[in-house]
């Protein structure tokens, strides 16, 4: 596992960047979420993060990818309206979500987009129910961009703490190595001065 981090920390930064970006975005995207593992690959690429300054620049592009997300299913929900949830995609993502974040949107307006990003079986069609609701356009996105901040700082923080943690395990573990090695060592090498003694 430390190898494959290795590896995606070697990676052109823009490159880890583009594709968090595509995974934030697809998350929320009209539903690619359900075929696209965006949070695991925002994730996976969080692990790159070595400090502050990466921290701080793959924290921003999740965020507004995430919400450009967000504005994509409102979009497609104002043009289509219900019709979507009629649609083969609308049919595979299941009625009974779609109806999920219609009652959430009904029930808390605006609010229900921020907190539809943390319900991964409904925050991939809330954008879609609020585009088709006509909740106004800049409520909506004051909601995306407050719920996408929380969530990409959220994840963010997640890949990187997880990153960290498994590399110090990696190191941990290879000092541990050369310990037990070193132990070992000392372990036979006492058994045989012991055993020369003896037969002295």
């Amino acid at each position: 596992m430390t190898d494959l981090l290795e590896e995606l920390a070697n990676l052109p930064t823009p490159l880890v960047l583009l594709v968090a970006g595509v995974m934030a975005f697809s998350e929320t995207g009209i539903g690619l979420g359900f075929f696209v593992p965006g949070e695991t690959g925002v994730l996976v690429m969080a692990t790159t993060v070595d400090g502050p300054g990466s921290f701080a620049a793959m924290a921003s592009v999740v965020w507004l990818s995430a919400a450009a997300g967000d504005s994509f299913g409102y979009l497609v929900g104002r043009r289509y309206g219900s019709r979507v949830a009629e649609t083969r995609l609308g049919r595979r993502l299941g009625e009974e979500k779609w109806e999920r974040s219609q009652e959430l949107l009904r029930r808390y307006g605006a609010r229900s987009v921020v907190t539809s990003r943390f319900l991964p079986a409904v925050r991939v069609l809330t954008p879609v129910a609020a585009g088709a609701a006509h909740l106004g356009y800049p409520r909506f996105v004051a909601a995306s961009l407050t719920g996408a901040l929380a969530w990409s700082l959220a994840h963010v923080a997640i890949g990187a703490t997880a990153g960290a943690s498994l590399k110090a395990i990696d190191e941990a573990i290879g000092i541990g190595s050369w310990v037990l090695l070193g132990f070992v060592v000392l372990v036979v090498a006492v058994v045989v001065v012991v055993r020369r003694r003896r037969r002295g």
